[in-house]
């Protein structure tokens, strides 16, 4: 069971903890421990970057595109680009000179096709976000121009695996793990499934619950088309 501590956070109110501490009190609470396996850390200087022009040079087997991308500093940048899935105005993920992409990819300024380039506009499997490579990454419109991708996009996580014996068969779960998490830090366990039931719709049908104590839900759906 692999455990991203975001995920966790989601359903515990964890105080500032590392994933190891995590996996600490998990241990002590009975959960076998396989691995702590973090991501993202090593991803500096990706940002989120507007384009604003782009000059399809000629002359090359491949589309070559030399964009200029606004990034949010004094001047634009110049970057040049074999992706053609993308258009003036678009909103792309940017990794500058000096930036670090998943894997410790280092990105730096080069002269390529007779001209500077100073960064990469990044896809989704540079980014480590998918397999996806036919072109590079578009950002919903209106995503703030010098944001960290990193951050925008949750690219830096820490996993937590466990092994999971037949005894503790729900911590299968994340919501299982959480509740586990919360003991253990005595914190708020937010369960995702203390929600109020639906509003009642028509045709509905009688059903009431005895003793809330030992039930505190009971559902029904209908199924039509038999």
């Amino acid at each position: 069971m692999k455990v991203p501590l975001s995920w966790l956070r989601e359903y515990v109110d964890l105080p500032a903890v590392t994933a190891h501490e995590v996996a600490d009190r998990l241990t002590a609470a009975g959960l076998k421990l396989e691995a702590v396996t973090s991501y993202g850390h090593d991803v500096k200087s990706v940002v989120v970057g507007e384009v604003l022009a782009i000059e399809e040079l000629q002359g090359f087997k491949k589309p070559i595109r030399h964009c200029q991308v606004e990034v949010g500093e004094a001047a634009p940048r110049e970057i040049v680009c074999g992706a053609t899935n993308f258009v003036v105005g678009d909103r792309v993920p940017v990794v500058l000179p000096g930036g670090v992409l998943p894997g410790g990819f280092e990105v730096g300024a080069r002269k390529t096709y007779g001209r500077m380039s100073e960064g990469m506009i990044c896809s989704e499997r540079e980014l480590g976000l998918s397999e996806e490579h036919n072109g590079i990454m578009v950002l919903p419109e209106g995503t703030p121009i010098g944001a960290d991708v990193a951050e925008l996009l949750g690219l830096r996580d820490d996993v937590i695996e466990l092994e999971i014996t037949p005894d503790i068969g729900y911590a299968l779960s994340i919501r299982g793990v959480a509740r586990e998490v919360a003991t253990a830090f005595e914190v708020a366990f937010l369960d995702p499934a203390d929600v109020s039931p639906p509003a009642e719709a028509a045709p509905s049908y009688p059903a009431s619950i005895a003793d809330a104590s030992a039930c505190d839900r009971f559902v029904l759906r209908e199924v039509q088309g038999f």
